[in-house]
Order: C-alpha cells, then sequence, then structure tokens
C-alpha cells in the first residue's frame, strides 16, 4: 500500500515546503494539491519543492481541465518534471463543481466526462510528442508544438472520479489510474474497483498494475476525539461536493446532509459543523488513533484492491484557517506524516 500526503496549499509556502520536505524523508510515495483557485498555485510551490527533494512525486491531484485548458497542463507537467528530475505526474478531472459555480459555469452543460476523456487525450499527446494537431469536440489545435519536454518516458496521467461508473470505467480504459475522493467503505470501494477492473479489461490491460488511489479527509494523534472532532470540522466542506449515489455507498442519506450542506453553502460554516453529527462524520473520514485508522484501511480500503492511500491532512491551522475553530489537542501536519509513517505505513505493508 502507498502512502501519499494531500496538501491542501493554504499554509505558509515555507511551511508546506518544509512538510514536503518531511514527507520526502519519510518515504511518501507523492505529494498532491489541488489545482483549484481558492488555494495557493500548486505548481510554483511544488517547483520549489522539485529542488528540495528526492524521490517523493509531486503534482496536481485533481487539475480541472474545464478552467485549465490541457495544453497548458501539460506544458507544466513536463517543465516540473524536468525540475524533479523524472517526479510529476498528474490527476486530471473537470473540476470542483462549486468552484465552477463560482465562474458562472453550469458543470451539467459542460460533458463533464467527454470533455475529460478528450483533455487527457491532449495531455498524453503533447507529452509524448511535443506537439499536437487535433480537431476535437472541446480542443482544436493544429500543428501545436511546446518545448517543454519531460523526463520520464511516460509520464503517469490519471483520473480523478467520483459517481461513476461511467467515469470509474474510463480512468481504469484510458488511464493509469483513478483517485476516487471522499469514500470510507468496502460498498463504495468494491464499486469503484469493479467499474475500474472493467475499464481496463476492455482495454486489455491488468487493472492491478493500476494506480488506484483513496483520496481521504484525515486526521490523526494521540487522542482519538480531538482527530475525530478536527475531521468533523472538514467533512461537511467536502461532503457538500459528493454525489447523492456516493453518498448511500458511504452509509450515509442524502437527506441527513441537506441541512449541512445549505447551511456551508450560506456561508455559515459555525452552524455547518454544528449540525455536522459525529456519528456523520466518523462515516465521512479517516479519523482517530493511529490503530483505528489503519484498522479502517484495513478493513473498509483495502480488501477492494485499493493499492493507494492519498492522505489529505486535517490539523489544527487548516481547521483554524477554514472554519476560525481553535481545536486543542489535535496533531499538526508533520505529527501526523511522522503517525503515518511509524504507526499505519508498517501495519499495511
Amino acid at each position: 500500500m502507498r502512502f501519499s500526503y494531500a496538501l491542501l496549499p493554504d499554509y505558509p509556502l515555507q511551511d508546506s515546503l518544509a512538510s514536503i520536505r518531511l514527507a520526502d524523508e519519510l518515504g511518501f510515495y507523492a505529494c498532491y494539491a489541488a489545482d483549484e483557485t481558492w488555494h495557493k498555485d500548486l505548481w510554483l510551490l511544488f517547483a520549489a519543492a522539485a529542488g528540495q527533494t528526492r524521490t517523493i512525486r509531486l503534482g496536481p491531484s485533481v487539475s480541472p481541465v474545464t478552467l485549465r485548458e490541457p495544453t497548458l497542463i501539460a506544458q507544466a507537467l513536463a517543465t516540473l518534471d524536468e525540475l524533479s528530475g523524472g517526479r510529476a505526474e498528474a490527476v486530471l478531472s473537470s473540476g470542483n463543481f462549486g468552484l465552477l459555480a463560482q465562474y458562472g459555469i453550469d458543470w451539467t452543460r459542460t460533458r463533464p466526462l467527454s470533455r475529460v476523456k478528450e483533455a487527457l487525450h491532449v495531455v498524453r499527446t503533447l507529452l509524448d510528442e511535443g506537439t499536437i494537431t487535433h480537431r476535437g469536440e472541446f480542443y482544436s489545435y493544429d500543428g501545436l508544438f511546446t518545448f517543454a519536454r519531460p523526463v520520464q518516458r511516460r509520464v503517469p496521467l490519471k483520473l480523478g472520479a467520483m459517481r461513476g461508473p461511467r467515469s470509474f470505467e474510463a480512468a481504469g480504459e484510458l488511464s493509469d489510474g483513478c483517485h476516487h475522493a471522499l469514500s470510507y467503505t468496502a460498498e463504495a470501494y468494491a464499486y469503484a474497483v469493479r467499474h475500474i477492473k472493467a475499464g481496463a479489461e476492455r482495454a486489455g490491460k491488468d487493472w492491478r498494475s493500476l494506480d488506484i488511489g483513496a483520496w481521504v479527509v484525515f486526521a490523526t494523534g494521540p487522542d482519538s476525539r480531538a482527530a475525530k472532532e478536527a475531521a468533523r470540522s472538514m467533512v461537511g466542506i467536502y461532503a457538500s461536493s459528493m454525489p447523492e449515489e456516493q453518498l448511500r455507498r458511504n452509509g450515509v442519506e442524502p437527506a441527513e446532509l441537506k441541512p449541512v450542506i445549505e447551511a456551508i453553502g450560506a456561508g455559515d460554516l459555525a452552524r455547518g459543523i454544528e449540525l455536522t453529527t459525529p456519528e456523520v462524520a466518523e462515516r465521512l473520514s479517516v479519523a482517530g488513533t493511529p490503530a483505528e485508522c489503519a484498522e479502517k484501511i484495513r478493513t473498509q480500503i483495502a480488501p477492494s484492491g485499493v493499492n493507494h492511500v492519498i492522505c489529505a491532512l486535517t490539523d489544527r491551522r487548516l481547521v483554524r484557517a477554514f472554519t476560525g475553530r481553535e481545536l486543542a489537542g489535535v496533531a499538526d501536519a508533520d505529527d501526523q506524516l511522522r503517525l503515518i509513517h511509524d504507526e499505519i505505513m508498517p501495519v499495511l505493508a
């Protein structure tokens, strides 16, 4: 089982760089960040991190092809790959629907999966060949070229998916893997992997060779209650982007979260947190002591064939930045990285 660090780049940049260096020293597979306007720019952050690290892989999970033109994703990836000596990769998706709404984009009119599939082809072609001529439904180019060339023979490109089943199947068939965000139950992962496998088999690929990642809200520390409370502060914010089908596969009826999502949508984060019950928060996070987190991964995530856990770490500074809440006893991000390395990785090796 691989472990990676999903960083929200909202800390002071020198602190984020220090955490990436620590994750590198501890042997984490990758550091990912969301390519979203809400946060500091991941490409600039990872360009700086590339020269301060040795083995950790770097890239977006996810980069939104609705907002970032795919040839620019390819250009940035190739540049980051050169800077890092061949450690860049990317996960593509249509983007965060809440963010798209703030740009005045109705995602239901964007044909999201068709757009992502075409964008994947564009990024793959420009990375592999350095030039592209293409007449598509969403993107067109006539002899476009770039001097940005990757070091790796093949930069890994994966798809992000939540609802399914077609997005999971597309990831298995067309890309190097799938990062499935915000699921926490054996049922949800069995569903995702079943469709990833079907797509891979359609393309004549061994599904076990793919990077199948679980991107999860994560908080750990010696104080179980404090870690779970930190996760509860963030669950509603993340769950507001979960499709109803996915909520049900995770044992949550959409009606349970409707008041939470309405409060958060109205900008009342305090009310949204208050309405998020501890029971719902526990179902929609991996949180608690390292032993509790390891057990949830072992019993709910790993059996399906998931081979990669991507920990979106939640610590007191992140909670304070997003919600204004001050939580005592919550381990900071660096301490959580050490706990994952010392007490969770060995259990799932």
